[in-house]
């Protein structure tokens, strides 16, 4: 926190003394009823589970929005811990999933713990806990993993040692391993199209500064029409749908066009008076979509960066809110599912997530952020490839493409492989040796061993709960 904010140690210990008093005392507050003693230390344990899981995914995950926009030089770290923290509150408390479908969540098949309520329930608590260790684990050595994978794998773990090989569904897991390949190579495969466009098309202009102010309001444009086709329809007719969608990406690319013009006006003013001649521009010419082309100098490198600077912002302001929203329910899930465990209710429908509850995993996401979250935004934005605001804005608008297109096809995608993947690409389409090999190696070997670890560390913790007569509250 003391790196993040530019603090002294001893401000940021007194913070951090501030948020671990407010995660012990909280859930006090949030649990209270007429509910037996036992029932109350054992809801009060799992809201702590909760915010633990959720506080480690703050750590490591919100990476996926911010440590782009950090390594370009678009944000500072502690702009975008800020940025993050008020986003990610905000998407996890108004956008963070009010039913869950299963109180498993597709993973472990209900039925086979029927009457087995206190083993289900350390179960749950036990894949919350061992999902956060491994995530905090990753976390310190500043590697970017998928918390679903953690918490798939926990969960998996559990009901294979527990309940039997009938007690998961393992198409479930197979489309989260298959995610491992999936992810990253599409990733990848996006960022390096989109930077070979932005370098075929920006950089090789007569005049790049100008050509990157005119393509800012079209990228912003087929962005949000995506994103409102996609997530926030109003019809389920699709051609009111489409109506809205292209409504709402023209105006949001007018004022983008309006807000470049008018912070870069003097400066676009300025370079139009005098365009580099075409017969002097060595890059205009045979130039082919896979040339390896020199970037602007001068004015006009400031203006390219400068609204690509603008552009990745909002890209990643958009995933740091849809992070939030989406994410939280890795935390929140099974939480819910403990918690309706104590209160009785065993059917295992539907289960209502409270306010409250969304508000507490929203908490933990921003206290794991603000402590811990700069380690693993340095290994995204600094440590895979060295990245430009061109650079970063490609990786972060190829990631936010894919992973809704995948959303909205159903397919198996990783928001956090889908991002390292498109780093990637950005640093392929420069050339192999841009990509640091040693970097690239971690993260895979920690991608490959998410699922199994969690898997143990489950059966350990469940182990432990289960021999504890507490659990016994049937």
């Amino acid at each position: 926190m003391a790196r993040a904010f530019g603090v002294s140690s001893r401000v940021a210990s007194a913070a951090c003394a501030c948020i671990v008093l407010a995660a012990l005392s909280l859930p006090l507050a949030m649990r209270s009823g007429a509910a037996a003693a036992k029932i109350k230390v054992l809801s009060y344990s799992t809201l702590l589970a909760g915010f633990y899981m959720a506080w480690n995914i703050g750590a490591n995950d919100v990476a996926n929005a911010m440590g782009t926009s950090v390594g370009s030089g678009a944000l500072s770290l502690r702009q975008a811990v800020l940025t993050a923290a008020v986003l990610e509150f905000s998407g996890a408390l108004l956008m963070g999933t009010h039913v869950t479908s299963t109180m498993q969540n597709g993973i472990l098949v209900s039925s086979v713990f029927q009457g087995k309520d206190s083993l289900l329930f350390a179960g749950l608590i036990s894949s919350l806990a061992a999902a956060g260790t491994w995530l905090q684990v990753a976390s310190f050595y500043g590697w970017p993993v998928s918390t679903t994978h953690c918490i798939v794998g926990a969960m998996v773990g559990f009901g294979l040692v527990y309940g039997g090989i009938g007690a998961v569904f393992w198409s479930s897991l197979a489309r989260v391993t298959s995610s491992w390949v999936i992810s990253p190579v599409i990733g990848a495969a996006a960022s390096f199209l989109v930077y070979k466009c932005i370098r075929r098309f920006v950089y090789s202009a007569p005049n790049p500064g100008q050509a990157a102010a005119a393509a800012a309001p079209i990228a912003v444009f087929l962005g949000i029409t995506g994103i409102s086709f996609a997530a926030f329809p109003i019809s389920k007719i699709l051609p009111l749908a489409l109506i809205q969608a292209l409504a709402c990406g023209g105006v949001s690319g007018f004022i983008v066009g309006r807000i470049i013009s008018k912070q870069l006006g003097h400066l676009l003013s300025s370079e139009a008076e005098r365009p580099t001649p075409r017969e002097k521009n060595p890059h205009a010419q045979n130039v082919s979509f896979l040339s390896d082309i020199a970037g602007p100098t001068g004015p006009q490198l400031e203006i390219v960066y400068g609204v690509f600077g603008y552009m990745q912002v909002l890209s990643a302001c958009f995933m740091s809110f849809a992070h939030g929203g989406n994410d939280v329910s890795n935390a929140i899930g099974p939480l819910a599912a403990a918690l309706s465990i104590l209160e009785g209710k065993t059917t295992g429908a539907q289960i209502v997530i409270p306010v409250d509850v969304l508000a507490w995993g929203g908490f933990g996401i921003v206290a794991g952020l603000m402590m811990w979250g700069h380690r693993v935004i340095a290994t995204i934005g600094k440590k895979i490839t060295e990245l430009t605001p061109t650079r970063g804005f490609a990786a972060e608008f190829a990631a936010a493409s894919v992973v809704l297109a995948a959303s909205k096809l159903g397919l198996p995608i990783s928001a956090t492989h889908t991002l390292v993947g498109a780093v990637m690409g950005v640093g392929f389409a420069r050339g192999l040796k841009s990509v640091r090999a040693e970097t690239v190696r971690e993260i895979v070997v920690s991608w490959a061993v998410t699922i199994p670890v969690g898997a143990l560390l489950s059966v350990f913790y469940t182990f432990i709960l289960t021999k504890l007569c507490l659990l016994h509250f049937n």
